[in-house]
């Protein structure tokens, strides 16, 4: 036993005493090192790097971004040049053709793209304040700074806002609309138009309204989207402002280019001029669970928009509701019929069957919502004096139109013929269409 353990014995220490070979150094690189920013690029001196960047797209670019920090770090200092931001950011956004705005709006959702990707990394506050430096001094992205009126600067810059957001919690987003109102002075800008009566600064309304339009809200191709951005900019101000405010959003527009308040007042407007007011209502107050915004506040700012800048011609008033819908409609003339105010709900009534007959809309939905009111009533007494109220106020309102026919000038006698016309059609048609249902 003693003779085996000292011939291992021996055997170990010569293995301990055999010198090791040397390690090959390593001469092949894996594709990461290879392709990393400390394998290659950082090699670079920064102009032939930003000559190789140069022969990229934007789009190419936005990619080589996120392969690593160190390309991250080069890209952006690549794109903070002002050669790159006259080169690639400054477009020329007074062109006609419209292969030349198609062109641009890619470029800015591509540049969108580039500018999200390459600023991953930073908090929102820090990505924003870097992002917007190199807009903000671009006069056709600023509140009243470019006087060109086919300028579609605020466009291209929703464009490329939507595409940079697009996937941001609501808290982020609360954050960017804070930092476009302090970059842009739009809440103080917005005051100033408020407190004058409206029509008063016609273009500062129409740089309003292209910018919040064109910016935040009609990027946006779904309801909830659109609502956030609207309720930011409604929700800082009293009822009175906020319905002034969603005027100048999305009232009619005059030949001229200017807000057609007057119109609304003294003439009856087509419902293609109140279509975008509607779906702005639509979009406000589609899904009522917007924390802090009930029923109460709809109906508010609804009765305030209708007298603005005075009590609004009825049958614009009745178009409107019509192009809101059913279930909007009931909601207004229900809550004026459980408050007393029978007369105006007769009234009202009226109009929109005129409406319905005039633009084509079937008479069975003006029978259904008449029906749906009456349900709000208890006894038949009370529906019944209901009913009465609204066969007088045919009555008056045709004995209207005819006192004005009779009082009129030439134009003005041609214009309320057709209406009275109108008028009588669309009593039959009610009627009839009302008496079938009962009967059914």
């Amino acid at each position: 036993m003693t003779m085996v353990r000292d011939s291992w014995t021996g055997k170990s220490q010569r293995l301990k005493k055999t010198p090791q070979r040397p390690r090959p150094v390593r001469t092949i690189m894996t594709r990461s090192q290879r392709t990393s920013g400390r394998g290659f690029f950082n090699r670079l001196p920064a102009e032939v790097f930003h000559m190789i960047l140069d022969r990229l797209s934007v789009l190419d670019i936005s990619v080589f971004s996120m392969v690593s920090k160190e390309i991250t770090s080069h890209v952006v200092d690549y794109i903070s040049s002002l050669a790159w931001k006259n080169k690639t950011i400054i477009q020329s956004f007074h062109s006609s053709t419209c292969l030349e705005q198609r062109s641009t709006v890619e470029h800015y959702r591509h540049l969108g793209l580039l500018f999200k990707r390459c600023t991953l990394l930073l908090p929102t506050k820090e990505r924003l304040k870097f992002i917007f430096s190199k807009f903000s001094k671009i006069p056709c992205f600023m509140l009243e700074q470019c006087p060109a009126s086919s300028c579609i600067g605020f466009s291209r810059l929703g464009i490329f806002l939507e595409t940079l957001i697009a996937g941001w919690d609501e808290l982020e987003c609360q954050r960017v609309f804070n930092f476009l109102c302090e970059l842009t002075n739009l809440m103080q800008k917005a005051e100033a138009v408020l407190k004058t009566k409206p029509g008063a600064k016609e273009y500062q309304e129409m740089q309003l309204r292209l910018f919040c339009r064109q910016v935040l809200l009609d990027p946006w191709r779904n309801q909830p989207d659109c609502q956030f951005w609207l309720v930011q900019l409604l929700k800082p101000w009293p009822i009175v402002s906020q319905a002034h405010l969603l005027l100048i959003l999305y009232g009619p527009l005059l030949p001229e280019g200017f807000l057609g308040w007057q119109n609304l007042v003294e003439t009856v407007l087509p419902h293609s001029s109140l279509w975008n007011l509607a779906k702005g209502i639509l979009t406000l107050f589609g899904k009522l669970e917007v924390k802090g915004w009930t029923t109460d506040s709809m109906l508010a700012i609804l009765e305030e928009l209708i007298v603005i800048p005075q009590p609004w011609h009825v049958e614009n008033v009745a178009r409107l509701l019509v192009l809101c819908g059913s279930s909007l409609c009931y909601t207004i003339l229900a809550n004026k019929a459980v408050n007393g105010r029978l007369t105006e709900v007769s009234r009202l009534i009226i109009y929109i069957i005129l409406v319905c007959e005039r633009d084509g809309y079937p008479m069975s939905w003006a029978v259904k919502l008449v029906q749906q009111i009456c349900r709000l009533f208890s006894s038949a007494p009370e529906k019944l004096s209901f009913i009465q109220q609204l066969e007088n106020k045919f009555a008056e309102i045709t004995r209207e139109f005819f006192e004005s026919f009779l009082a009129g000038n030439h134009f003005e006698n041609r214009e309320t013929f057709q209406t009275l016309s109108v008028l009588l059609d669309s009593n039959v048609h009610f009627h009839t269409m009302f008496l079938h249902m009962f009967l059914k």
